[in-house]
């Protein structure tokens, strides 16, 4: 089950789901004041693909949930890594939210380790922060003011298990006692610095992503906020998109790229059945890909 998580600010570097929480309605978002809200990032929430869906060309992707657009990979995971484009926000009536970001697990169970970036709409401004995550635990808002980011910066991200083991506290599922550590790192390319933190995981690793999200806030999954994504040329939205499958003992891992197919890694997000965000064919590499907001399907990257 998702728990309501509050944030946690950083200011220093350093297979069944359960009941998924309700949609927000556009209403209820709208009374939020200009403070920063309460936001969290969950599992995959699966909903059933509308009539048609597989008829219509600009509809091909395999899955469909109320929170998450773009790729997945099932099998066995160490490790992800990938880079993407931080979208804009446009202006809304009411309040609006979305995610892009990178994982491991969550597609088929309720663990979830992850980094990312938040860009939403709320208070009449568009607002825009970096983060990690490890269900159960609260995000982590890595501090604007130390670690800022803005529309169009290029961001890159891995996260990888390593063989050290942690004994009991730190976040995420512990099997026994103890827990292998994974460094997570975050870097905004454009602007030149880097977080990373280690912390204790012991989820499944039966997933690989590259996520754009509308978030929970309040515990209840918000409207998509209305993003546009304006890569570099030749650049997918997301790009670079690699796995690992070893444990890494020492030194750096090596990421493998990602494949992405399609056929079968490709889902589109809906909404109060409505369809909100959708992903595109994936480059000829098999890294890269495009996303938009919407039912259209973007182009393919040419990179």
């Amino acid at each position: 089950m998702n728990h309501l998580r509050r944030r946690v600010l950083i200011t220093s570097c350093a297979s069944a789901l359960l009941l998924a929480p309700a949609f927000i309605s556009s209403a209820s978002v709208a009374s939020l004041t200009s403070v920063a809200p309460d936001i969290s990032h969950g599992v995959r929430i699966p909903v059933t693909l509308p009539a048609g869906f597989a008829a219509n060309a600009a509809l091909r992707s395999t899955w469909a949930a109320e929170n998450w657009s773009g790729y997945a990979e099932t099998g066995t995971f160490t490790g992800v890594s990938g880079t993407w484009t931080v979208p804009a926000v446009s202006a809304t009536s009411s309040s609006t939210y979305s995610s892009a970001w990178i994982g491991v697990d969550g597609f088929n169970d309720n663990d979830l380790i992850q980094t990312g970036t938040e860009q939403d709409f709320y208070g009449g401004a568009a607002h825009y922060d970096a983060w990690w995550e490890i269900l159960p635990a609260a995000e982590t808002e890595i501090s604007p003011s130390s670690y800022p980011i803005a529309p169009g910066n290029k961001m890159s991200a891995s996260i990888y298990e390593t063989t050290s083991t942690s004994g009991g506290g730190g976040f995420g599922h512990h099997r026994g006692s103890s827990g292998h550590v994974w460094v997570i790192t975050i870097s905004n390319v454009t602007k030149g610095w880097t977080f990373s933190t280690s912390q204790a995981y012991s989820g499944p690793g039966s997933s690989a992503e590259w996520i754009m999200e509308a978030p929970e806030v309040g515990g209840r999954i918000a409207p998509l906020a209305h993003y546009t994504i304006t890569p570099a040329t030749g650049t997918g939205d997301f790009d670079n998109a690699g796995i690992q499958r070893a444990i890494v003992g020492s030194g750096s891992p090596t990421y493998t790229a990602a494949g992405l197919n399609y056929s079968n890694d490709s889902g589109v997000m809906i909404q109060n059945s409505v369809q909100v965000s959708t992903p595109g064919m994936p480059d000829t590499a098999d890294t890269a890909f495009n996303v938009a907001y919407g039912s259209s399907e973007p182009g393919t990257p040419s990179g």
